[in-house]
């Protein structure tokens, strides 16, 4: 499998970098955003790297889009969300900053603050451990 030793989510891929794992299978892992932009903010990446949309392998974005499909449910069903954003950023002018192919699941809640695009700040470690272990499947 393909991966970079510098890419930060080839490192969450390989367990050399903590995160809170949602949920996961042979082909994608959905993790937690550690700078969220609402409650339930979660990334999910293909385990092999690829840099952005432009290359992922089509059974990689297939699998990709599956798993944000099934984390959206989980958002709506167990966090309340009142609906939900995906979005990928592809390349540095649409905001992309980790260099392998991610999209974000967003849970949106009614009357919410949030405006895309966010400005990402570090969010509380155990709130999102806590709004992880809810989402988990």
């Amino acid at each position: 499998m393909a991966a970079d030793p510098d890419c930060i989510f080839c490192k969450v891929v390989a367990g050399e970098i903590p995160a809170t794992i949602v949920a996961e299978d042979e082909r994608a892992i959905a993790f937690m955003d550690i700078s969220p932009a609402t409650r339930g903010h979660t990334l999910v990446i293909p385990r092999e790297h690829s840099t952005d949309l432009t290359v992922v392998g089509v059974e990689d974005l297939a699998a990709c889009a599956a798993l944000a499909q099934r984390v959206a449910g989980r958002q709506l069903e167990v966090l309340e969300a009142d609906g939900v954003n995906l979005l990928n950023s592809c390349r540095p002018a649409a905001w992309q900053t980790v260099f392998h192919f991610h999209i974000h699941v967003i849970p949106r809640y009614d009357g919410d603050p949030l405006r895309l695009p966010w400005v990402p700040e570090q969010g509380d470690a155990e709130a999102i451990a806590a709004t992880g272990r809810e989402l988990a499947f």
